[in-house]
C-alpha cells in the first residue's frame, strides 16, 4: 500500500513538473500561429489537388505548367529576386562595413536615417519613385538642363523594378550584416599587419570570413522577401515584369479561381522552403534567430576559401597598381562617400513627400511650383481619408498589444528553457517572416471567408498580428537573453511568489524593451497593405489600402498629404522606440 502511495505521489510530482515546464508558455503563440498561419495555408494549398467536386485531381497543376504565362511569370519572379539579392549584397556590405568602423554615437545617428525608410511602407516609397523618375520628374529636368535631347524614360522597365526593390530591401540587408561586423574583434586586423599581411589580405582572409554569417543571413532574408513582392512590379513594372504575387491577386480578386491560387501559393511556398532548407544545411537556420549556427559543408568551405584567396590576390595587385600613382593618394574616403550617397538615396523618397504635400499644383510634381495648404486641408476634411487613418491607428494599437502579449509570454518561456527543442520553437515564431506575405494574406482571406471575417476589423487585426509577431518576438527574446535571472532567484529566496517576481521584478526590468517591441509591432501594422488588401475586402479601408486605391484611380496631392501624416507618426514612434531600446540596453 505504501509503495502504491509513493508511486502515486511521484506521478503527481512529475505531472506538476510537466505542467510548470517553461515551454508551456509558448503554447498560446504556437496555437495562434497554427490557427491563423499554418492551417489556412495548408487548406489553401490542398485546394490545388481537388476538382470542382472535391475529388483528387491534378488538372490545375497541368494547367499551370501547361500555360506559358504562368511559367514565364514564375521565372520572372525568381530572376528579379536573384537580381535584387545580388545588388543588395554588393551595396549593403560596404555600407555596413563603413558603419562598423564608425564610432558608437555616429553609427546610431546614421542607423536612424537608414531605419526610417525601412519602416516607411513600400507603397509610399514606390509612389515617390514614380514621381521622381517620371518624364516630368526632377531627375529628368536635371538631365534636360544639362543638354539631354529628350526626357528620362525609365519607368515601367525591369531596371527600375529591381532598383526600387533594392531600395526597399537595402536597410534590411544593412541591419542584418551590421551586428555580425560590430561583434568582430577589430584587434585581429592590426595583429595580421604585424605578421606581414597587407590590408587587402587582412580584410579578405580575416574580416570577410568572420562576417559571413551576417552576409548569408541577409542573402536569405532578401531573397525570400523579394519572392513575395507585388507592389513594386505592379506600380513600376511593365506587363513583361509581372511576378507571382500579381498572379495571386488576379486569381483571387478578379477570377475567384481558388484552386489555381492555391497552386500558385504552394509553388511559391515550396520554393521558399527549399531555399530555407538549403540554407539550413549549409549555414544553420539558428543564425537567423540570433544563434551561432553550425559549420558549412567542408567542400563548400574549401571552395569559399579558394575564392577568398583569389580575391585577396586580385586586391593586392590593384593596390600595387594604385601605389604607382605619383604622390600615393589615399582612397579610404571613397568608402565614406559611397556610404553617404547610398544613405541619401535611401531617404530621398521619404523626404520628397514633404514639399509635394504643400504644393500649389493640381497634380503631384517635384519640386512643386508653389506653396499651398489646400491638399492638407482636403485630407483633414475628407471623412474617407480621416476615417481610414483612424481605423489604421486603432487596428495597429490592438495589434501591437496582442503581438507583445503573445511574444513576451513565449520569449519568457524560451529564455527559461535550456533544451534543444527551443530552436524549433524559435523558428516556428519566425515562420511569418519565411512564408511570403502574399501567401499568408490569401490564405487568411480564404479562411476568414468561411467565418464572415472578411471586411471586418477583427480579421485585419488577426492578420496583422500574425505579421507582427516575428519582429516583436525577436526584440523581446534578445532582451531575455541578456537578462540577469539571478535577480528573480534572489526575490524567490526572500519569499516572493512566482507571479509577484514576474510582476515586480521581471516586467519592470524589460518594460523598455516591451515598449520598443510594441511600437515596432504598431508600425508593422500601421503600414501593412497586403492583409488589408485581401482581408479588408474593400469594405474596411485602412490608410495604406486607401492610398493604394488613390494610386490606382486618381493620384492627387492628397496622397502626399496623407504620406506626411504617416511619416510624422512613423518618425515620432521610431524615435520613442529607439530611446526605449537604448534604455533597455543600458539596463
Amino acid at each position: 500500500m505504501s509503495e502504491f502511495a509513493t508511486s502515486k505521489s511521484s506521478n503527481k510530482t512529475e505531472h506538476k513538473r510537466l505542467a510548470l515546464h517553461p515551454l508551456w508558455l509558448t503554447a498560446p503563440g504556437l496555437l495562434f500561429l497554427a490557427i491563423f498561419l499554418a492551417w489556412p495555408t495548408l487548406k489553401l494549398m490542398l485546394l490545388s489537388f481537388q476538382d470542382s467536386e472535391g475529388h483528387l485531381s491534378l488538372d490545375v497543376w497541368s494547367q499551370m505548367f501547361g500555360a506559358g504565362i504562368y511559367v514565364k511569370v514564375t521565372i520572372n519572379t525568381f530572376i528579379i529576386a536573384l537580381q535584387t539579392t545580388l545588388v543588395c549584397l554588393l551595396i549593403a556590405y560596404p555600407v555596413a562595413y563603413w558603419l562598423a568602423q564608425c564610432g558608437e554615437n555616429a553609427r546610431r545617428r546614421l542607423m536612424w536615417l537608414i531605419l526610417l525608410p525601412f519602416w516607411t511602407s513600400a507603397l509610399l516609397k514606390n509612389f515617390a519613385w514614380m514621381v521622381l523618375l517620371s518624364r516630368r520628374g526632377i531627375l529628368s529636368e536635371i538631365l534636360m538642363g544639362l543638354g539631354a535631347d529628350q526626357p528620362l524614360n525609365v519607368l515601367y522597365t525591369r531596371g527600375v523594378v529591381v532598383f526600387a526593390m533594392v531600395h526597399s530591401m537595402l536597410p534590411l540587408a544593412i541591419i542584418t550584416m551590421l551586428p555580425t561586423m560590430t561583434s568582430i574583434d577589430h584587434r585581429l586586423m592590426p595583429a595580421s599587419h604585424t605578421l606581414g599581411a597587407s590590408r587587402a589580405q587582412a580584410f579578405w582572409r580575416i574580416f570577410f570570413p568572420l562576417s559571413m554569417p551576417g552576409l548569408v543571413a541577409a542573402c536569405l532574408l532578401i531573397f525570400i522577401g523579394s519572392l513575395g513582392f507585388f507592389i513594386t512590379p505592379a506600380l513600376l513594372g511593365s506587363p513583361q515584369d509581372s511576378v507571382i504575387g500579381q498572379l495571386l491577386i488576379t486569381q483571387v480578386q478578379q477570377l475567384l479561381n481558388w484552386r489555381l491560387a492555391g497552386a500558385i501559393a504552394m509553388l511559391l511556398l515550396v520554393v521558399t522552403l527549399l531555399v530555407c532548407f538549403c540554407y539550413d544545411k549549409l549555414f544553420g537556420m539558428s543564425s537567423i534567430a540570433g544563434g551561432e549556427g553550425h559549420a558549412s559543408n567542408p567542400h563548400i568551405r574549401a571552395i569559399g576559401y579558394a575564392l577568398i584567396a583569389m580575391l585577396a590576390r586580385i586586391s593586392d595587385v590593384l593596390a600595387s597598381v594604385l601605389g604607382l600613382i605619383p604622390g600615393k593618394p589615399r582612397f579610404g574616403w571613397l568608402l565614406a562617400l559611397f556610404s553617404i550617397l547610398i544613405i541619401a538615396v535611401l531617404i530621398l523618397p521619404v523626404v520628397s513627400f514633404l514639399p509635394m504635400a504643400f504644393s500649389s499644383s493640381s497634380f503631384l510634381q517635384f519640386p512643386p511650383p508653389g506653396f499651398s495648404l489646400r491638399w492638407m486641408q482636403t485630407y483633414l476634411e475628407s471623412p474617407i481619408w480621416t476615417g481610414a487613418t483612424a481605423r489604421s491607428f486603432g487596428i495597429a494599437l490592438i495589434t501591437g498589444v496582442l503581438a507583445v502579449l503573445i511574444a513576451t509570454t513565449a520569449a519568457f518561456g524560451l529564455a527559461r528553457h535550456q533544451g534543444k527543442s527551443g530552436s524549433l520553437v524559435v523558428m516556428t515564431f519566425l515562420l511569418p517572416m519565411i512564408v511570403p506575405n502574399i501567401v499568408t494574406a490569401v490564405a487568411l482571406f480564404y479562411l476568414f471567408a468561411n467565418f464572415g471575417l472578411v471586411g471586418s476589423n477583427l480579421g485585419i487585426i488577426l492578420g496583422h498580428t500574425v505579421m507582427a509577431i516575428p519582429v516583436v518576438f525577436i526584440i523581446i527574446l534578445t532582451t531575455f537573453k541578456n537578462y540577469d535571472w539571478r535577480l528573480d532567484q534572489a526575490a524567490g529566496t526572500l519569499g516572493a511568489s512566482r507571479l509577484r517576481v514576474i510582476w515586480e521584478i521581471t516586467l519592470p526590468l524589460i518594460k523598455s524593451s516591451m515598449v520598443a517591441a510594441f511600437i515596432f509591432g504598431f508600425l508593422n501594422s500601421f503600414e501593412e497593405l497586403t492583409v488589408a488588401l485581401f482581408v479588408g475586402g474593400g469594405v474596411k479601408q485602412t490608410l495604406p489600402k486607401q492610398m493604394w486605391d488613390d494610386v490606382l484611380l486618381s493620384v492627387t496631392p492628397t496622397l502626399a498629404a496623407a504620406s506626411v501624416i504617416i511619416l510624422t507618426i512613423v518618425t515620432l514612434l521610431f524615435i520613442v522606440a529607439e530611446r526605449s531600446r537604448l534604455k533597455a540596453e543600458a539596463l
